[in-house]
């Protein structure tokens, strides 16, 4: 007879019953983005890298920004160290993911609404991965992607590129293919798509919920 072991559920620290008439602009987001060893991150790949930021009252707060390496217990294929600029000497002494996850989830310090990224569901399944190797589920995390406000502002686009994005809409780029700069680039888009998207309607937390859905 087969025994699995029970998982256990992982806390996404965020806010709960946020009345769906709460103003965007008075929200709080936790805005992050990872670096891995590769794009299989269901099975093989391991996160490397791990940047993460806040945003309040339509204001990116820099000095909440969090960077962490992570130690993947794994080669890093050297496309990914060109790519990325990660070395394995820095990752074989970081921390493991499990502490960068949770420190991530701190952030959050259950005042957050939920999480962003650009292509976001990526990031998620790499966290998602990490935490069912602890034999850990990551329990209701909900995360909304920038890629989700561009279809409502401009749904013509059809690239996933964040920097040519944050050209297209003015807003400022950080060092790219590196999980802070890319979450601090994410996160200045992300508040100028939210103020964009209130000049066509979108003022609460419900229709930003609506929109979310829409897109998926």
């Amino acid at each position: 007879m087969f025994s699995f072991a029970k998982k256990h559920y992982f806390p996404s620290n965020l806010a709960e019953n946020i009345p769906l008439s709460t103003p965007v602009d008075k929200l709080e987001f936790t805005v992050f983005d990872t670096e891995t060893t590769g794009f299989n991150v269901a099975r093989d790949d391991r996160l490397i890298e791990l940047g993460a930021v806040k945003i309040e009252n339509l204001q990116v707060i820099d000095d909440s920004a969090y960077q962490t390496y992570i130690n993947p217990n794994r080669q890093i294929p050297r496309e990914i160290t060109e790519l990325t600029g990660i070395t394995q000497e820095q990752t074989d002494t970081a921390p493991q993911a499990l502490k960068a996850i949770t420190k991530l989830t701190s952030m959050a310090n259950n005042t957050s609404v939920c999480y962003v990224g650009h292509y976001v569901a990526f990031d998620m399944q790499a966290i998602q991965a990490e935490l069912k190797r602890n034999n850990l589920k990551w329990k209701n995390p909900k995360a909304i992607d920038t890629l989700d406000l561009i279809g409502y502002i401009a749904p013509s686009y059809d690239m996933r590129d964040l920097e040519k994005y944050a050209r297209d809409f003015g807003t400022r780029i950080y060092q790219r293919h590196s999980a802070l700069g890319d979450a601090l680039t994410t996160a200045y888009l992300f508040t100028e798509l939210l103020q964009l998207s209130q000049d066509r309607g979108l003022k609460t937390w419900g229709d930003l919920l609506k929109i979310k859905g829409s897109q998926n």
